[in-house]
């Protein structure tokens, strides 16, 4: 069916005429790293996913094999096309997406592209795929080190940002890699299942059937920010490690504790606050120290990273920190880790004045397992204390929500016993990251006013 004639989903959602096409907007490949404006916080970021280094580097959970999908790393995607999906947070009457080469080794073309409405799995509602352009056209090339950010891409089957049959629904965001890509950046840990064309087949990013997308992944390719227009939300970003990027909650199941807190300010505030994921797991807040190669798998450590992934995000006015673990797991003594919060802290404020900056308290990692027993130790648990001591005493935040508090058992120093189990993957947990119970506590000791600065119902 030819896309002009596909009338009858548009109809169902929208009794109403349809507005207009929005107008365009010059779209270029920039700097991973380089802070995009706001155009006037007509924009809010509705789902982000951090990228954080070339396939296979990172640490997915549950990931399938994906030998026959990506044979070869080095070479990485080779005339196929990938069909990523992802949750907003809010919607409106326009999207945008931002697609990353930003560990690549050479220029990546995406020849074509399509942002419709999840059906299930790999198929696309009827009639609301929808093409991107790159100012102006199908097809853009993207340097290494860089990201491209679309056109906006009307999307008619949206009648108003607060329609409430669309809270919780996914988009299907579609697109094809033409010729080699070579090592393709990611965001590892998605815990969302994504789907992907066999290498060297003719799949277009407008089939909305699954037939073509044979292949399953764990892990966001690519796309690393969808931004949605008109929708006056405020953008919320929650900026952490694996105990933000979800480990051992449940796979497809949004129960991170950024997805709970933002179900909790839509059913307070309505579409006014968008909650975006800036977790990476294994993350650390200032990396090794000086002269000491990274470790395996390490990502770019947030002080490497905030600009790229919120300070460059669209009408941010709130961050809510949770991050030290992964150092103190490490061993970095406590003033180093300190210091790196204040750093983050001072490139936040300069970036974003009047932003809203919320930390939380570093959850126990009592008797776990992790690094050797490091984490575990009853020294690293006391260098936690201290560190959270700073964190409530520092004077550097506009508030500090206690999240240890909620999750720590006072009689073991450990994770509460109910929050153990791991929902991922099953099991016993690691005594380190919190299951889908632990993650709604964490969200639910969240006032909201403290990060909204309204009071609920207003």
């Amino acid at each position: 069916m030819a896309r002009a004639g596909k009338a009858l989903w548009r109809r169902a959602l929208a009794p109403l005429a349809i507005a207009a096409l929005v107008p365009s907007v010059v779209s270029a490949s920039v700097p991973a790293s380089r802070s995009i404006p706001d155009q006037a916080a007509e924009w809010t970021a509705a789902w982000t996913a951090s990228v954080e280094g070339a396939y296979p580097h990172g640490s997915p959970i549950a990931q399938p094999d994906l030998s026959v999908a990506l044979p070869d790393p080095g070479r990485g995607f080779a005339d196929q096309t990938l069909r990523m999906i992802v949750r907003p947070a809010v919607w409106g009457k326009a999207a945008r997406i931002r697609l990353s080469n930003a560990f690549g080794t050479q220029p990546v073309t995406f020849s074509s592209a399509d942002v419709g409405l999840q059906a299930s799995g790999a198929m696309v509602v009827p009639g609301t795929n929808v093409a991107v352009r790159f100012a102006g056209r199908d097809r853009v090339t993207v340097a290494p080190g860089t990201s491209a950010l679309s056109d906006p891409v009307p999307l008619a089957w949206v009648t108003s940002p607060g329609d409430r049959m669309l809270a919780g629904r996914k988009l299907a965001i579609s697109f094809r890699v033409a010729g080699a890509s070579g090592p393709a950046t990611w965001h590892s840990k998605a815990l969302t299942s994504s789907y992907l064309s066999a290498p060297g087949s003719d799949v277009s990013p407008a089939d909305e059937k699954e037939t073509g997308f044979p292949f399953v992944a764990m892990s966001w390719f690519f796309l690393s920010e969808v931004d949605m227009r008109g929708s006056g939300a405020s953008t919320i970003v929650a900026l952490g490690d694996s105990i933000t990027d979800g480990t051992a909650s449940t796979i497809n199941g949004d129960d991170r504790w950024p997805d709970v807190l933002s179900r909790r300010l839509y059913a307070a505030y309505g579409p006014r606050f968008s909650v975006v994921n800036a977790g990476i797991g294994g993350n650390t807040i200032a990396g090794p120290p000086p002269g000491e190669a990274p470790r395996p798998n390490d990502s770019p450590s947030a002080l490497a990273r905030v600009e790229r992934d919120v300070t460059s995000l669209p009408n941010v006015r709130t961050v809510i920190w949770l991050e030290g673990i992964n150092d103190l797991g490490h061993g970095a003594p406590l003033d180093r880790i300190e210091t790196g919060a204040r750093e983050v802290v001072a490139i936040l404020r300069r970036r974003l004045p009047g932003v809203r900056i919320v930390a939380a308290t570093v959850l126990p990692s009592r008797n776990s397992p992790r690094g050797a027993g490091v984490y575990g130790s009853a020294e690293t648990d006391a260098k936690r204390r201290a560190y959270n001591d700073f964190l409530t005493g520092s004077g550097l935040f506009d508030a500090v929500v206690d999240m240890a508090a909620a999750v720590s058992d006072p009689a073991t120093g450990e994770l509460k016993s109910e929050f153990q189990p791991n929902g991922s993957i099953g099991g016993p947990g690691d005594k380190l990251h919190p299951n889908r119970a632990g993650y709604a506590a964490m969200a639910r000791a969240i006032d909201l006013k403290t990060i909204t600065g309204i009071v609920p119902g207003r």
